[in-house]
């Protein structure tokens, strides 16, 4: 799991997209290795393997992240999803959300919901709105020492 998040870091600074994830890998960083350590031991975290290798991780909680506001309903939450680079385009990030929306119904749930950054050149948003979610609301997360962080709540309701 950490290499692919932090495989994700490499290529967001190698786009020029920092801001995101930041510069530092997560394995070099001791609040994100246990903020990823704790998704695996709640059991939140879901893999995709392809060709016998990992390909991607998301996770999924009933709770959404502090910084958005709570839906009026149960749901689902993706509260992270990333891809081995190398494998961009080979569906790993729509699989690993079929398998949310699956989880989603499996547990008779409704909504699905997922926050993203808001910056740059907006690909990311376009992404999860080509997933079937729209966008609900935007955000700002404040951060110590850093720039706010502009982001954006989208919601999938599912049948």
């Amino acid at each position: 799991m950490l290499r692919i998040l932090d495989g994700t870091v490499e290529w967001l600074v190698a786009q020029g997209r920092a801001a995101q994830w930041g510069t530092e890998p997560w394995s070099t960083r001791p609040a994100l290795v246990g903020r990823a350590a704790g998704r695996i031991e709640r059991g939140e975290a879901r893999v995709a393997v392809l060709d016998g290798e990992l390909a991607g991780v998301i996770s999924l909680s009933g709770t959404p992240a502090s910084y958005v506001r709570p839906a009026d309903e149960p749901e689902l939450y993706v509260t992270l999803l990333a891809t081995e680079r190398r494998l961009k385009n080979h569906g790993v990030g729509s699989a690993l959300l079929d398998e949310a929306r699956a989880e989603a119904r499996r547990q008779g749930l409704g909504l699905l919901r997922v926050d993203c950054y808001a910056g740059d050149d907006g690909k990311l948003r376009a992404y999860y709105r080509s997933q079937g979610f729209t966008e609900v609301e935007p955000f700002t997360v404040s951060r110590k020492g850093e720039p706010d962080w502009p982001g954006m709540l989208l919601a999938q309701r599912l049948a």
